[in-house]
């Protein structure tokens, strides 16, 4: 998987089903192995972000009630909900983006924690506010991770209860984001790492396949490498398809032994 990542123990909170000060050591290990745990087993970034989401959830909101999750990112101007643990979660987020403001979005690109105690009052985001409550969520607590230039992230947890998450729920889920926050850094660069060489690769191939039917054309119209080349940019421009897939129909045809179109220009 790369590189290990270590994640350093924040402050001790007081919050029921999380971090104690009478359990905070085991608590903090407990916690820092599980995320640990996490960059190890996954395989790839989404893998690890729909684990991410769930663990979010559980973490934070302990045992007393069902919490939502959902993990928005900000990256190239556009927002997505990337992890989800449950759809609900994934629609309330999309409802932000549909309105382009809300907490979470606010949350990840200004990078600070933004607490809605009930939807029902909640006058910054009257619209989206008003969807929400629609669906019966009352409360909301937006936490950003950090993960540097380029792009930005935040961990969205619903609560169908107005006034849901304490002070310690907050300081808590502050904790826990930036010790996630380096897993999640570890993951997108291992997605960009593995995007570049899937281009790369895709690059590698469109380019075998063009030559590999530029000689057939040669061969076939016994011309240059220039002409033959020449002969492919038209047909590709007289089919408007792409070079690449008009030299790979042509390498195909050859390889599976079919009858091969002869290129006159």
């Amino acid at each position: 998987m790369g590189e290990l990542v270590s994640f350093e123990p924040d402050e001790e909170f007081d919050a029921p089903g999380r971090l104690t000060a009478q359990t905070a050591g085991t608590g903090e290990r407990s916690l820092l192995e599980e995320l640990q745990d996490l960059v190890l087993s996954t395989t790839d970034m989404q893998e690890f972000l729909n684990e991410l989401a769930v663990l979010s959830a559980r973490s934070v909101s302990g045992h007393e009630e069902t919490v939502l999750c959902g993990i928005t990112l900000l990256r190239r101007r556009r927002a997505a909900t990337v992890a989800y643990n449950s759809e609900t979660a994934k629609s309330m987020d999309e409802l932000q983006y549909a309105f382009k403001e809300g907490p979470c979005l606010t949350a990840a690109k200004e990078q600070r924690t933004i607490v809605v105690e009930d939807f029902a009052s909640e006058s910054r985001w009257p619209e989206y506010s008003e969807a929400v409550s629609g669906y019966g969520l009352r409360s909301i607590l937006s936490a950003p991770f950090t993960i540097g230039a380029g792009a930005h992230a935040a961990m969205n947890l619903y609560s169908y209860r107005p006034s849901s998450f304490r002070s310690e729920e907050v300081a808590f889920a502050e904790s826990y984001a930036r010790q996630a926050s380096k897993g999640l850094q570890l993951a997108l660069r291992m997605a960009h790492y593995s995007e570049e060489a899937d281009n790369r690769s895709r690059a590698m191939e469109s380019r075998t396949h063009i030559d590999v039917a530029v000689g057939i054309v040669m061969a076939q119209n016994r011309c240059s490498q220039d002409e033959a080349f020449a002969i492919l940019q038209r047909a590709s421009n007289a089919r408007n398809v792409k070079l690449r897939v008009i030299a790979a129909e042509i390498a195909q045809r050859v390889s599976g032994a079919l009858p091969a179109t002869h290129f006159d220009g």
